[in-house]
């Protein structure tokens, strides 16, 4: 279920909010393929799928950029900030890679606010999210997202 602020300056004080679980998101070969076209990344563990059949994981596995990339998927579904003119995707800190993602698992975010504070006439929050692998005890990726908010006057 989405976190819903009302305003940019509710996100103050919400240090260790957990947000989340998404929806499970089936990671698929046309995905995989995809990122590879746009990215230029033709490295054959993620797209030659006989050969990655003897490869170290017994098929293909999702690039991690791609995984990362998903995060921006699922935040929406984690926190929903309302009540500003505009905002920005400032980066992000921390980003691990702890376990491949095979084609054909599922992944689904979770995510806890880690800070707030006001900078330069707005709000920015660093979310931690975490990728999850349905039925592994060890996540894909973890990645504090950090966003800036411009509350309305």
């Amino acid at each position: 279920m989405t976190k819903v602020f009302e305003s940019p300056r509710d996100l103050i004080g919400q240090e260790g909010t957990a947000l989340g679980p998404t929806n499970w998101l089936a990671i698929e070969q046309d995905r995989v393929n995809g990122f590879a076209e746009v990215t230029g990344d033709h490295q054959w563990i993620h797209v030659d799928v006989d050969r990655a059949k003897d490869g170290p994981f017994g098929g293909t596995i999702a690039h991690g950029y791609l995984t990362m990339s998903l995060v921006n998927f699922f935040l929406p579904d984690l926190i929903e900030v309302r009540g500003f003119t505009h905002a920005v995707n400032v980066g992000a800190d921390r980003l691990r890679f702890l376990s491949p993602v095979k084609v054909g698992s599922r992944i689904r975010g979770v995510g806890e606010i880690v800070s707030v504070e006001e900078v330069k006439g707005a709000i920015q929050s660093v979310v931690r999210v975490t990728v999850e692998i349905e039925h592994s005890d060890k996540p894909a990726c973890v990645v504090d997202t950090i966003s800036r908010y411009f509350p309305e006057s």
